[in-house]
């Protein structure tokens, strides 16, 4: 065999590894959402919680409009339906703090928050449902602290946190088209 013949039995399997790993590292440039959406509604979040504190729906409302401004790849956000493409239409469903961990006084030290919602959202234009989740999950946990002295009161920063990942977590599916339902053909 000459030198040449070597070469390129040598160089083939790295051009075919090379050529192989292309289409894994792809860079995603798309959304999983409808062409045809530009702009999203994201009217105030309704709720049917009792006794709801801290604002809940506006923070998870608020959450969610920041989110799709920062990941949506260029989509218009707007509070009312008109004119829109798409909506998002969110009710907090439940809304609950619960005592998980007792000192040795047998008071509550950590406290769970959990808020439950339903999303869905709407693709305006063809009159269909793209993602609903009637169960949407979200819990974090805080902790009071043991000396009065540097108490810092940690439910509205624990509702915060809910609020961000709340939004993180169903603009992500929007956007990436994670659950969006496809029409059957």
């Amino acid at each position: 065999m000459n030198l040449r013949a070597v070469r390129y039995i040598t160089a083939l399997p790295l051009l075919l590894a090379v050529l192989g790993f292309t289409d894994c590292y792809k860079p995603v440039t798309n959304s999983g959402l409808p062409k045809h959406i530009k702009t999203i509604a994201v009217p105030v979040f309704q709720t049917e919680a009792q006794g709801l504190r801290y604002r809940v729906e506006s923070r998870l409302t608020e959450a969610v409009t920041k989110e799709i401004i920062k990941r949506g790849n260029g989509l218009k956000v707007q509070g009312t339906r008109e004119g829109a493409d798409a909506v998002i239409e969110g009710v907090v469903r439940d809304f609950s703090f619960t005592g998980v961990l007792l000192d040795r006084e047998g008071r509550a030290r950590v406290y769970e928050v959990t808020i439950v919602s339903a999303v869905t959202i709407r693709d305006l234009k063809e009159n269909k449902i793209l993602f609903d989740n009637q169960n949407f999950v979200l819990r974090d946990s805080f902790e009071f602290s043991s000396d009065p002295r540097s108490f810092f009161n940690e439910e509205d920063p624990a509702v915060e946190r809910i609020a961000r990942a709340f939004a993180e977590s169903a603009v992500s599916a929007f956007v990436n088209g994670i659950g969006v339902r496809e029409e059957k053909k």
